[in-house]
């Protein structure tokens, strides 16, 4: 089997595709099961982010493997499969291993060293092995990846900073609204990982703000989310608050998981005072509107001010990447010895049956041979089988992990029926 990739992300789809392709939790077990239906599909896990949608797969054939990922998309996201495929990137292999380890390490984030990108990873690998979708091969590789993905934090400058979606969505919003700020309210929209990062930010700013309300559909993850807070200005709100809490905020972050915008073009133009609102969401959740006084940014704006922030971070970038392909490089290493090791194992085996079996069957023949002769026979006759052995169990381990390592085992076992 070999493992492949397929997907779309930030780096090579627009906001507009991925706002259409992007899947809700909920439904991604529905996904996973449509994966491994298909016969050449036999592990799978979907991760689905604001940034990025795709699956990780352990498969059989290389292209049909492709036409099946996309296709589940396509059905799973109502987006046409033709536009789909016309932009979807693939890795194969240790590309794979590549791709998912810089992932984890936040090199392929919109903020590099961001830490919101290990618990997406985890939770993917989570609903994959509740589905009972994700075997030995991915568990090991995306464990792999987020133990990588930690060490190049702890062990490099790229967590230097910024390091998060939510704290540089603060900072985006800061120089949006400036020293208004200070005394002012504020709506978060949104109880999930990513709003409390941001609610975690806004409720440290100096200048202080006014007031913070925490906007959710279900209010107990609201109410959970301000209780960790600990601050007297912290209060929470259903969604149907929401338009009057934005006539008198100055500052609105939304950052919740929607199929279409909360914040519509009614409530911006009901605004009468500056507002800026910061949307998260993908699919968007603040829809776009000619509202006097209203002003909106997004994830094309952060992707912005990040790119802005980089120049003087290459080398801790440049830093991680070594310290990524160091940890790949063991990964591969020890993926191939695993591979290897059940083929060269039964093969061994084998030749020590096909001799025993023989020296057993001809004892007859060797007339009045001694013990000492007869083991001196069987030594060199063990041997000689062990050099014949060598060079196909060499190349087996160095071919391990790879397509053509895949043919070989497959010729193996088919030549010596193991």
């Amino acid at each position: 089997m070999a493992v492949i990739a397929v997907g779309v992300d930030h780096e090579h789809a627009s906001l507009d595709l991925l706002e259409r392709v992007s899947i809700p939790e909920h439904r991604w077990g529905k996904v996973l099961r449509e994966l491994v239906s298909h016969r050449n599909i036999h592990e799978a896990v979907f991760v689905s982010t604001c940034l990025r949608t795709e699956v990780i797969a352990t498969i059989d054939f290389f292209h049909s493997a492709i036409e099946d990922v996309t296709r589940t998309l396509a059905v799973a996201s109502g987006v046409d499969e033709a536009e789909l495929g016309e932009l979807v990137t693939v890795s194969f292999d240790r590309g794979v291993a590549r791709h998912l380890f810089e992932v984890a390490a936040g090199l392929r984030s919109v903020v590099p060293g961001e830490y919101e990108v290990l618990g997406q990873l985890r939770r993917a690998l989570e609903v994959a092995e509740e589905e009972s979708t994700a075997g030995p091969e991915l568990v090991e590789l995306f464990h792999r990846a987020l133990a990588s993905g930690r060490r190049v934090r702890a062990e490099t400058a790229i967590a230097r900073g910024t390091t998060s979606f939510a704290s540089a969505a603060v900072a985006l919003a800061l120089e949006g609204v400036g020293d208004e700020i200070a005394g002012a309210p504020v709506v978060v929209v949104g109880a999930g990982q990513l709003a409390s990062g941001v609610a975690r930010s806004l409720v440290g700013l100096h200048p202080p703000i006014g007031e913070l309300v925490i906007v959710n559909r279900t209010a107990a993850r609201a109410e959970a989310l301000a209780d960790s807070l600990e601050d007297p200005r912290v209060s929470v709100a259903g969604l149907e608050a929401l338009p009057e809490l934005l006539t008198r905020a100055r500052l609105a972050v939304v950052a919740a998981e929607t199929a279409g915008p909360l914040v519509t073009v009614e409530h911006q133009r009901a605004v009468t005072g500056p507002l800026l609102l910061v949307d998260l969401g993908l699919p968007r959740a603040v829809a776009p509107a000619d509202a006097a006084g209203v002003r909106r940014l997004d994830l094309d704006d952060l992707r912005e001010r990040v790119d802005a922030a980089l120049v003087g971070r290459r080398e801790a970038v440049g830093h991680a990447r070594s310290m990524v392909e160091a940890d790949v490089d063991h990964y591969l290493e020890d993926r191939r010895s695993r591979g290897a090791s059940p083929v060269v194992r039964a093969l061994r085996e084998r030749f020590d049956e096909i001799v025993a079996t023989e020296l057993a069957r001809r004892a007859g023949e060797l007339g009045e041979w001694s013990p000492d002769q007869r083991d001196q026979l069987s030594s060199v006759v063990r041997s000689v089988v062990a050099k014949i052995a060598h060079r196909p169990t060499a190349v087996l381990k160095e071919a391990a992990g790879s397509e053509h390592g895949v043919r070989l085992s497959d010729s193996l076992r088919t030549l010596f029926d193991l």
